[in-house]
């Protein structure tokens, strides 16, 4: 589970684009934070398999990755791309496909490889119709099975922002008008009419969460601070525990959580945090 939103520049207080996600894993799941320093490699050696022909320099990111995978939940990279993903389920069973990429694989891909968000839209979707996804998304040792999922992508930058969902090798990509926020379903019109899975119960443990990150995107202008207070909120349920900020038992909670400003004449500053934002404090990294 995890939630997305974001605020292009003309609808912030401070005329910057900001970018804000929260993470929800397994409990005992280990995040880091960490630099993905600017390289040049033949080959990536992803989570599942190997992405070959990527030999031009990477882009330099600060990305919160869990320690089981090679992928990144959510980062940003010193172009100011911000990018982050969330599980969705279709019509499409992802368990007997392959390993291939994950979704974590292409956020971090997406961001060492891109230098603009509509940049990122075509590696990502590049290298999906390239390699596919499939395997599990999931510590196998720390849950105890596999658990693939399909991927949905929110990436932004200064001056745009997209939405990418997708369904194994399929996808569809809408742009960004002002404001959007993301969560565990399709939201695409088209791409939900078409893939979005009858027994997800969106009603009960998604929608709610939707419409709480759009009534704070709809409070204008958007702050830094009303985002903060949202990813740290525990009013967005209508089943125990299933709020913006997670607490699910021994099933799901907030692992990771990042706002990163990114302003047209400035690097990027990503403010992150490993754990529940609820019980935690944001860190600045600047570029």
């Amino acid at each position: 589970m995890c939630d997305s939103l974001v605020a292009l520049a003309p609808s912030t207080a401070r005329g910057v684009t900001l970018f804000a996600k929260n993470s929800d894993r397994p409990p005992g799941e280990v995040q880091d934070i960490e630099w993905s320093p600017s390289r040049t490699e033949a080959s990536t050696r992803v989570t599942h398999i190997t992405v070959d022909g990527l030999d031009t320099p990477t882009v330099r990111a600060v990305i919160s990755r869990p320690r089981w995978c090679w992928g990144a939940e959510h980062g940003v990279n010193e172009a100011g791309v911000a990018i982050g993903n969330h599980s969705i389920y279709t019509t499409l069973d992802p368990r007997p496909f392959p390993p291939a990429l994950i979704g974590m694989d292409l956020v971090r891909l997406g961001l060492e490889r891109a230098v603009t968000a509509s940049n990122a839209v075509e590696v990502m979707t590049g290298l999906l119709e390239r390699h596919g996804q499939g395997g599990t998304g999931h510590d196998v040792a720390l849950i105890g099975k596999e658990r693939p999922y399909w991927s949905s992508f929110l990436v932004a930058d200064p001056v745009e922002a997209w939405m990418l969902e997708t369904s194994g090798s399929n996808w569809e990509v809408a742009r960004v008008d002002r404001v959007a926020s993301m969560s565990n379903r399709t939201s695409i019109p088209a791409f939900d009419a078409a893939h979005r899975h009858p027994g997800q119960p969106v009603e009960r443990l998604i929608d709610p969460r939707l419409r709480a990150s759009r009534a704070v995107l709809a409070d204008r202008p958007v702050t830094f601070e009303a985002l903060a207070a949202h990813l740290r909120s525990h009013d967005s349920c209508v089943e125990p525990g299933w709020s913006v900020c997670m607490h699910v038992g021994t099933d799901e909670v907030t692992t990771a959580s990042m706002i990163a400003e990114m302003p047209i004449d400035r690097p990027p500053t990503a403010w992150m945090l490993t754990g529940s934002p609820c019980e935690n404090d944001y860190s600045a990294y600047a570029f």
